[in-house]
């Protein structure tokens, strides 16, 4: 079994796994992890002393005490067994550690801004939203997505496919002048797969499962990039590794978002462009920023007015140490929103699916980044943003030699 942080940070400081878990609202019983480990400890001692006495007899006549000494091994290790299984379930729920400068808050409403870029566009005009622009010039269908598959599914038709299908290439493209290996993953995932990158058990609600299999169907490509690494030991001069995919993504989308959920905008299948990262522990803080900066430069390539906030304290997943969201704006919507997350993970992910780098006599697991290159809700933003009153949109310059040379959808 992996352990998810350092065991030796609960062992040395327990008041600092106390402080974490009180910040993240963890909800984990410390005291009673600190009491499982300290057994589980004194009873593999126990064992190995035993098993040290066996060893030492001899002669003809100690064979009772040899049956004897092999039961209470027997017993002992099924012990050390189930200890080992009570400290894992505990120990598995624990949340990350914690950037110091993570700012407070309960919500995304508390996040951070940083900084903004572009120029918010102005009409003469009421600007229309995408399911209103996509509904009139026949480029994204959702009533016809209900109909097939139910709400939270659509189709992008015709120009509206090529523009997205043009955004997604262009991304790949973009990260492949970046030294990204581009790939095709699975777009299904074993629980252990799922555990190891941290969406079980905390994100249990959102992933959609196939019956009756061990096998669900993946939220993002990050779980099976940071997956194909499972249990294996990396050469530290091939880091950094740099990934990426596009995939579908399912997510269930449970509870209620009211006016954010309409349209195409919170859906449960989705198309992503991702950024994987494997680095040495040392550069996860510039892979991040870089990361970063790779978002920020293909919002700018496309136009896309944006803004950049540090999340905070209530809306960081349990595996994030550190995270930042990109919100482009949406003209029909009349505000920022989310359109990329870029997290640094350090070595919770690396940890929990047993993937290190041996360095002389040293081991250690590297650190990953997850970060959004695009998804379709650009495209969104791109309809909403580049509108005319005719009810045509622009095709920014940069998606052109994707459309065909086409400047306009009409």
């Amino acid at each position: 079994m992996t352990e998810v942080i350092d065991i030796k940070l609960l062992r040395q400081d327990p008041d600092a796994v106390r402080e974490l878990c009180q910040k993240r609202e963890a909800g984990i019983d410390v005291e009673q992890l600190l009491a499982i480990d300290e057994e589980m400890r004194k009873t593999k001692t126990t064992r190995q002393e035993l098993q040290k006495e066996r060893k030492t007899l001899q002669g003809p006549n100690v064979r009772e005490e040899a049956i004897a000494l092999r039961d209470k091994i027997a017993q002992l290790e099924q012990q050390v067994r189930k200890l080992q299984d009570e400290h894992h379930a505990l120990w598995s729920q624990l949340p990350n550690l914690l950037a110091p400068d993570t700012p407070p808050g309960q919500s995304e409403a508390d996040n951070v801004e940083l900084k903004r870029w572009g120029n918010v566009p102005s009409f003469d005009f009421q600007p229309r939203t995408h399911d209103e622009l996509g509904a009139q010039l026949d480029v994204l269908d959702l009533e016809r997505g209900a109909k097939v598959s139910g709400t939270g599914f659509y189709y992008w038709k015709g120009a509206g496919a090529r523009l997205n299908w043009g955004l997604f290439s262009l991304a790949t493209d973009f990260l492949l002048e970046k030294g990204f290996t581009p790939m095709f993953t699975p777009v299904a995932a074993k629980d252990h797969t799922l555990f190891g990158t941290g969406y079980l058990p905390f994100s249990a609600d959102q992933i959609y499962r196939l019956e009756n299999e061990d096998i669900s169907l993946i939220g993002t490509s990050e779980q099976t990039l940071v997956g194909y690494h499972g249990d294996e030991i990396l050469d530290p001069d091939s880091l950094p590794l740099l990934y990426t995919a596009f995939t579908p993504c399912f997510r269930t989308e449970a509870g209620s978002y009211g006016r954010a959920a309409r349209g195409a905008f919170r859906v449960h299948q989705f198309h992503k462009v991702e950024q994987i990262v494997f680095c040495h522990p040392d550069e996860s803080e510039k892979w991040h920023q870089l990361c970063l900066d790779y978002e920020e430069e293909f919002m700018q390539l496309l136009n896309i007015p944006y803004r950049v906030v540090r999340v905070c304290l209530g809306d960081l997943g349990p595996p994030a140490y550190k995270k930042y969201d990109v919100e482009g704006y949406f003209a029909g919507f009349g505000e920022y929103r989310e359109t990329h997350s870029n997290t640094n993970l350090l070595d919770y992910q690396t940890r929990r699916l047993g993937i290190r780098c041996k360095e002389g006599k040293k081991t250690f697991h590297p650190h990953t980044i997850s970060a959004t290159m695009i998804t379709d809700r650009a495209a969104l933003a791109l309809l909403e943003n580049n509108q005319q009153q005719d009810g045509s949109v622009r095709v920014p310059e940069a998606l052109r030699p994707y459309m065909g040379g086409r400047d306009i959808i009409r």
